[in-house]
């Protein structure tokens, strides 16, 4: 190996160089102040759990993102975070035992084996809350209506709001009654939109399950509230429960609306999220400017059974760095440079500069000076006393 490639890091393994680094941890404590006002209370899932509690009851794709290895003290398996949902919802079942509405927020670095999309990192910093013990479309409302809130604080605009329901496509799937083999394949396809291979599928099944059409339809079901009220003409005949889920979109979709009338709202009942934890309502955020969602999320009201209580939740995540590459760099409005010197008036200055929240950088040699040291204020002494002064 050459002295070049030791230093490579792997393909989608970021590091982060200031002022990029500083930017991130700005917008980190900027976004946690935002939902702590909303009353998230902040919890720090660990780095690693073992694999029985991290991956139970997730699904396959998460599965595939996580990072395994073994405890050298116990010699059993672990895993190293990818997403910190199914951690939160062990967090509130057992560490903190709650049975009341609960609000949590986290903001940690999570690891995936490979991209969980095209051109998405594979250590990305994740923020996002988590609201548990409300099944009512209230619930949703407060957290999609959380998350636009976030992103047009920190200034992101142009945003589009995609709006789904995976319990729809389940309720057509338990009518459909497909063998377990054949419904998983037609899960992934439908869910990677790969659809010349689902039409494919259907037309080799559609002889024994005719009802297969309906997942045809489905799949074309993408658009403004004009597809919306079509496609729930379309699926009327499956009761009063698939009635249900389209009446939460719509009263989802009338107060986003409502509340931030310049984001484009559209609704895609084929999507199908990422982990298929998901049981209800699915929705993500693009702009123009990324390839892939900015932030997304979903209610996923069975994740915590496993642990022993099945609690209605739904949330959110981003990835702060994605985040951070569409907002303006933070600079530091008061970056002062300090000369070389051991006067005892000039250190009392920089004492009380800093105590102030200025940003003081002292010089360690005669050769740095405020533009190497990135300031833009110098403290200059005259007539024997030390004052700021812009350069």
């Amino acid at each position: 190996m050459t002295n070049v490639e030791r230093w490579i890091l792997p393909d989608g393994i970021e590091e982060i160089l200031p002022p990029e680094a500083g930017n991130i941890e700005h917008l980190r404590r900027q976004l946690l102040d935002i939902l702590h006002g909303w009353g998230y209370d902040l919890v720090i899932p660990p780095m690693a759990e073992y694999l029985e509690s991290l991956l139970t009851g997730v699904g396959h794709d998460l599965d595939l993102l996580t990072f395994k290895i073994t405890d050298q003290q116990s010699g059993k398996m672990m895993g190293l975070s990818a997403d910190n949902t199914q951690q939160v919802a062990r967090m509130d079942t057992h560490s903190l035992s709650r049975t009341q509405t609960s609000r949590y927020c986290y903001s940690s670095p999570v690891l995936h084996t490979r991209p969980a999309s095209i051109h998405a990192s594979r250590s990305p910093i994740q923020i996002g809350a988590e609201l548990y013990g409300i099944k009512s479309v209230s619930s949703d409302i407060e957290i999609v209506s959380l998350m636009m809130n976030m992103l047009e604080s920190i200034g992101i605009s142009n945003i589009t709001l995609d709006l789904g329901h995976v319990a729809i496509y389940r309720s057509l799937i338990k009518a459909i009654n497909l063998p377990d083999n054949l419904e998983t394949r037609l899960y992934r396809l439908l869910r990677d939109k790969s659809f010349p291979d689902l039409n494919a599928f259907i037309e080799d099944n559609i002889k024994d399950f005719p009802d297969l059409v309906h997942i045809a339809t489905l799949s074309q079901c993408c658009g403004g509230k004009a597809m919306l009220d079509a496609a729930r003409q379309q699926f009327s005949d499956f009761g009063d429960t698939v009635r249900g889920h389209f009446e939460r979109l719509y009263a989802i979709a009338n107060t986003i609306e409502s509340q931030f009338p310049q984001v484009t709202i559209n609704f895609d009942l084929a999507e199908l999220k990422d982990y298929n934890y998901h049981t209800g309502l699915v929705f993500s955020a693009f702009v123009p400017q990324i390839g892939h969602a900015i932030a997304k999320g979903g209610r996923y009201d069975a994740t915590g059974e496993v642990f022993g209580a099945s609690r209605p939740a739904t949330g959110f995540s981003a990835d702060l760095k994605v985040l951070a590459k569409l907002i303006t760099q933070i600079k530091d409005k008061h970056s002062i440079f300090a000369p070389m010197s051991a006067d005892p008036d000039l250190q009392t200055q920089i004492t009380r500069l800093r105590k102030e929240g200025n940003r003081v950088v002292q010089a360690m040699s005669s050769e740095e000076t405020a533009e190497s040291l990135n300031c833009n204020n110098i403290l200059v002494q005259t007539n024997k006393v030390w004052a700021v002064k812009n350069i």
